[in-house]
């Protein structure tokens, strides 16, 4: 049995654990955008287990049945010895009654935890997405684009025109806002926050909620709030003469406008005109700076329809508070918006053909390309001018199957005759043939072996010396222009013989 000590330890260690595994989750790399998906979905799971353990181990510090200071209490107090072996009493008596019993200790789950995590499966589905969506990349909004084009009184527009402007609500006119409105709005609001809760699951969608609500109330008193202007206060009417309150203050000053006055000004309200002097007084009085919702319903008058404005204005701030959450969830997803307008308007531009091999190519095709839209190229072929792998046929052609080896370039390996004839004029191969000692002149083209280009350099150098002019003697020419070596003629000039 398990005391309250031990469990304490216990959930203290699981939160060191939770948050060990919460770091590394975050230090992985990702590298697609379905890995980090699926990572914060693992965070997102362990965020909830550690908030599950914490409030676990506040119950057992706060100890409202005070049974673990009573177990501290045995565990400290005179007897300390007999409470120890009786513990050990019940330990051996457990092992003595299930002696198979293996204890799996929390390491081993984390250290599972790990591996899963460090080398996840290719086709990983943590999160359920459907084939539009592209696993978080784009939005799905068909469903709710049918309902909004059968709304009475909206514009019919086409599917790439409304994931433009179905986030724009305050376009709409407030009295075609009714009960199929609001039902829209209701079924948008639960798929723009399924969504969010999928893409980005570590988001507190109550707190925003929250804040939502403390800005709408914040605009809907100062009547601020896209496509809800503020209505008139209680000075205002339905028909018959109005009356100005603001410069009234209290009833009795009203009182002395007289009953007919004040019977035109309740008129115009749709209030009732009945009663005494003082009853209509009070009765217009309490409208000062109130919007016609939030009138008493019993002050109007049988048979107005001002009576139900208080209910149609809570309607109305109902219908409001769901289009501020859409615009809320419409900001935090404006990525995904933006990237699925572009996959719809890159679907319609292409024709049939090209639809029947892309979705060839998609089923050949791993999910997991990352947000930069790296193509897929098992081949390694280079890219062309559009940023996508040039034909088969191509490569083959211009011979880049073709691999050559420079040894003086550091074994650097070109892809093609003509990278590899141009390679010999740039930069690499200039260094290497520096480092040799040999300069780059043409006699060297299209040799790529330190040993032959050394030999040839040599051989080259030898040429050279051979078929330099060198002067054995000096010869020299007498007066009658016969030429003769410097011995000669030195003796034939002490003979006098020149």
């Amino acid at each position: 049995m398990e005391t309250l000590l031990e469990l304490q330890r216990r959930y203290h260690e699981e939160r060191e654990r939770l948050i060990q595994g919460m770091v590394e989750e975050t230090m992985l790399r990702k590298n697609s955008v379905r890995e980090q998906l699926n990572s914060d979905h693992r965070k997102k799971t362990l965020l909830d287990r550690f908030s599950e353990v914490t409030s676990n181990l506040k119950e057992v510090y706060e100890d409202n049945d005070g049974l673990r200071k009573q177990e501290l209490s045995a565990l400290s107090g005179p007897n300390e010895f007999a409470e120890f072996y009786s513990r050990l009493k019940q330990i051996k008596d457990f092992h003595k009654k299930y002696p198979n019993e293996i204890s799996i200790p929390m390491s081993v789950e984390f250290e599972q935890m790990k591996k899963e995590r460090e080398n996840p499966p290719e086709d990983l589905t943590l999160v359920q997405f459907s084939d539009e969506e592209g696993y978080g990349r784009y939005l799905d909004l068909h469903g709710n684009y049918n309902q909004y084009i059968n709304l009475k009184g909206v514009e019919k527009v086409d599917y790439t025109i409304y994931l433009m402007i179905f986030h724009l609500l305050y376009d709409i006119p407030k009295e075609r806002k009714g009960a199929e409105y609001r039902s829209y709005l209701e079924g948008l609001l639960d798929y723009l926050g399924d969504y969010v809760s999928r893409v980005k699951p570590l988001l507190d969608q109550s707190e925003i909620v929250e804040e939502v609500k403390t800005e709408f109330n914040k605009q809907w008193e100062a009547g601020t709030f896209p496509g809800w202007p503020k209505e008139a206060g209680g000075n205002l009417a339905y028909s018959g003469a109005r009356l100005d309150l603001s410069g009234f203050n209290s009833w009795e000053e009203l009182a002395s406008l007289g009953l007919d006055r004040l019977k035109s000004a309740l008129i115009s309200l749709g209030l009732k005109c009945g009663g005494t002097l003082e009853e209509r007084a009070q009765r217009l009085f309490s409208t000062k700076g109130k919007r016609m919702s939030e009138i008493e319903p019993s002050l109007f008058a049988k048979g107005q329809p001002a009576r139900e404005s208080k209910q149609n204005g809570n309607k109305a701030r109902d219908i409001a508070f769901l289009e501020a959450q859409v615009y809320k969830f419409t900001e935090l997803l404006s990525e995904q918006r933006e990237a699925t307008k572009e996959n719809v308007e890159r679907k319609l531009a292409r024709t049939e053909g090209e639809r029947q091999e892309s979705d060839e190519e998609q089923g050949l095709q791993s999910d997991d390309e990352d947000e930069d839209d790296i193509p897929y190229n098992p081949k390694n072929l280079p890219l062309g001018w559009d940023g996508k792998p040039i034909p088969y046929w191509l490569y083959k052609l211009h011979g880049l199957n073709i691999s050559y080896n420079c040894e003086i370039c550091g074994n650097f390996t070109y892809k093609g005759p003509k990278a590899f004839q141009r390679h010999f004029a740039e930069w690499r191969h200039a260094h290497g043939m520096r480092c040799l000692g040999i300069p780059n002149t043409a006699h060297f083209a299209n040799v790529t072996q330190i040993e032959d280009a050394v030999n040839l350099w040599a051989k080259l150098k030898t040429q050279k010396t051979s078929e330099r002019w060198q002067a054995e003697e000096e010869e020299y020419e007498d007066t009658l222009g016969n030429v003769v070596n410097k011995r000669t003629y030195e003796d034939l000039k002490r003979q006098g013989l020149l």
